[in-house]
C-alpha cells in the first residue's frame, strides 16, 4: 500500500485516530444490511437482559470490523 493511498496520516496520533471513529450503528456509514441486522441482535438481547450471541465479522482489511466490534461492545 503506497502511503498517499492511506485515509489517515501515519503521524497523526492513535488518540485522535480512534476518536473520529463511528461511536454508534447510526453514525456507521455503509453495509445497510449488516447493520439492520446488528440492531436486532443488540435490541433482542437488551430486551432480554442478557448477553448477545457470538458474532464473527470476516473479510479482508479496511472493511470496518474493528469499527463495528467495537460499535457493538459500546450499544
Amino acid at each position: 500500500m503506497n502511503t498517499n493511498d492511506r485515509f489517515l496520516d501515519p503521524n497523526i496520533p492513535d488518540e485522535l485516530a480512534t476518536s473520529i471513529r463511528p461511536k454508534t450503528l447510526a453514525d456507521f456509514i455503509g453495509h445497510e444490511s449488516l447493520k439492520q441486522n446488528l440492531s436486532v441482535f443488540i435490541a433482542g438481547a437488551k430486551s432480554r437482559g442478557e448477553a448477545m450471541d457470538h458474532v464473527l465479522l470476516y473479510g479482508p482489511p479496511g472493511l470496518g470490523k474493528t469499527t463495528l466490534a467495537h460499535i457493538v461492545a459500546n450499544e
